[in-house]
């Protein structure tokens, strides 16, 4: 997997997967009170829930686009027709390299059966506990800190719309991620928590 963000290969598309999941419609009881002089920024703890969303989003390695989708719910029929919108939507001739983590719904044998039959299709699951390694993941957390976290939402429909404005942003002026880390320190990062988890285990 390192490969391909160090020296991907020709011919071929590298989409970075995520999906933040749950995200939830809230609508703050109060108007927040923005940071002036004299006063700190605040806002409400209490709030009216309309409801959850899901989002799906895949980053192109080297364009830095994304393509995405919004769901009601996460479960391994959603994460299909994801990978049928990215089949759609990826040129032909390209093979599709997708990493993501090893979550359940990936790994679904319906989801396995589809991408046996497609075979531009290639799966790279991030290690267990290193979901940090894709780069997807990073921008999701950007949209959360920045985009929904701050926000009241009336309904779905709105935090939908407010989602949807955040990640078109990059797609108007698409540039590609770079890694400041070397491999080496990826993979010496990489061992240090797999010893850390295997003297916490012991």
């Amino acid at each position: 997997m390192i490969g391909l963000y160090l020296d991907p290969p020709e011919k071929l598309v590298v989409l970075c997967c995520d999906e933040k999941t749950q995200g939830q419609a809230l609508e703050r009881t109060q108007p927040a009170l923005p940071l002036g002089l004299g006063h700190v920024h605040t806002k409400t703890y209490d709030d009216i829930r309309h409801g959850t969303i899901c989002l799906f989003a895949a980053m192109s390695y080297l364009e830095g686009k994304l393509i995405y989708r919004t769901e009601h719910q996460h479960t391994h029929v959603e994460w299909l027709r994801f990978l049928k919108q990215l089949h759609r939507e990826v040129p032909r001739g390209l093979d599709v390299h997708v990493i993501a983590d090893n979550y359940a719904t990936h790994n679904h044998g319906t989801v396995k059966a589809w991408l046996k039959k497609h075979g531009r299709f290639q799966m790279h699951f991030t290690p267990t506990s290193s979901s940090w390694m894709n780069v997807v993941e990073r921008f999701i957390g950007d949209l959360t800190e920045d985009g929904v976290r701050e926000g009241s939402f009336t309904s779905v429909k709105e935090l939908k719309d407010s989602i949807v404005a955040y990640l078109e942003q990059p797609n108007r002026a698409a540039k590609p991620y770079r890694w400041k880390a070397s491999g080496a320190e990826i993979l010496a990062k990489i061992q240090r928590a797999r010893q850390a988890l295997e003297q916490s285990g012991s």
